[in-house]
């Protein structure tokens, strides 16, 4: 999709809480209802969304041998950057 603009998609996110207070993504739903299982996550840092805009915590994550960008936001909403017409 050239020149698709990229959006924030909030989506449904199941997570685990370590006893030392780290939230660790499980699985993500998307807007159909397919669940994406997340293999393992690289990276976790508070950072800006370039793409769709926003900021919060970042978390890098391996879904099915792809890399992808999952936020977690001060108002308790997860979002992805999504090509998609807005």
């Amino acid at each position: 999709m050239e020149g698709a603009k990229s959006c924030k998609v909030y989506v449904d996110v199941d997570v685990e809480f370590t006893a030392d207070g780290k939230m660790w993504p499980k699985w993500i739903r998307w807007t159909d209802g397919h669940i994406f299982e997340i293999d393992r996550v690289k990276q976790c840092v508070r950072a800006a969304s370039r793409k769709a805009g926003g900021a919060g915590i970042r978390y890098t994550v391996m879904i099915g041998g792809q890399e992808s960008q999952l936020y977690y936001e001060e108002n308790y909403k997860w979002f992805v950057e999504a090509k998609q017409p807005c």
